[in-house]
């Protein structure tokens, strides 16, 4: 369908060789992924799952469209890879026969209408982040980037005025968690379960925050602490995942230091690469 239809293709939900929710997901996931979305970690948003429902029933899909775009610009995808991810999906649908995954996104063949709600959300969401910066995740209750990259510019700062490095006195600790095959709301669980666990292990003054859909931070002392904390988060980490039945499917996560930059603003960079990776 062209642009001038103003609706994407719809798909049966039915018992006779329809396309179910979970497998016009995977469709979705590795057309975007083919066509460019480059952190693949941060795609299953609970989102996705709202716009394959709308188009399965064929509902019109332009409000679960705005919130994934507002979801997207929240985690920090610019506009461009959010029109080739929309892109995609119109490609999915369009060619249901496609068993082999292999279609060719083309944003031109996408409704205009869909494409202008996706646009507005998507620059709603981001000028709200410029006006109204959080110190807090409201999900997970660890402070946002943008209170650490705050907290890493006095580091650098205070590292400098007395003729050190800040990557000589502090480090990053880095948790993340594959979600990939995690839908819904398990998501968020599994991130809540993490900053608890980080909360609990590291509570000797450390700054915490969370940096994406599946990526959290603390910034550790280079002492001799530092692998006494680590193995004691590893622990809590274990403890809150395992114990929790709705993320029995969540990996063991990914704890990891990775060493400082030597500027203010390659940190910002840093942190930007870290929470979608």
């Amino acid at each position: 369908m062209t642009a001038s239809g103003g609706e994407l293709p719809r798909q049966k939900n039915g018992p006779d060789g329809d396309l179910p929710l979970r497998t016009l997901r995977a469709r979705w996931r590795a057309a975007s992924l083919a066509a460019g979305w480059r952190f693949p970690s941060d795609w299953a948003l609970p989102e996705v799952d709202a716009v394959c429902a709308a188009v399965l029933c064929g509902a019109g899909p332009e409000p679960s469209l705005a919130g994934l775009a507002r979801a997207r610009a929240a985690a920090g995808a610019e506009l461009e890879e959010v029109f080739a991810d929309l892109a995609a999906l119109q490609a999915v649908l369009a060619q249901p026969d496609s068993d082999d995954g292999f279609v060719v996104p083309d944003l031109g063949t996408t409704p205009a209408r869909l494409i202008t709600a996706t646009a507005l959300a998507w620059a709603d969401a981001a000028l709200d982040q410029i006006a109204n910066i959080q110190v807090i995740d409201p999900l997970t209750g660890l402070p946002t980037a943008a209170y650490l990259r705050t907290r890493l510019d006095e580091f650098y700062r205070g590292s400098k005025g007395q003729g050190r490095r800040a990557a000589d006195e502090h480090t990053l600790l880095v948790v993340s968690l594959d979600l990939t095959t995690m839908t819904g709301w398990r998501r968020v669980t599994g991130m809540i379960l993490v900053a608890e666990a980080m909360r609990a292990a590291l509570d000797g003054g450390e700054s915490l925050a969370t940096l994406g859909p599946s990526t959290s931070v603390a910034v550790l002392r280079r002492d001799d602490t530092l692998p006494a904390k680590a193995v004691l988060l590893r622990r809590a980490l274990h403890q809150r995942l395992s114990s929790d039945a709705s993320v029995a499917e969540i990996g063991k996560p990914r704890i990891r230091l990775v060493r400082l930059p030597a500027t203010h603003e390659s940190a910002c960079d840093l942190l930007r690469e870290l929470g979608r990776a």
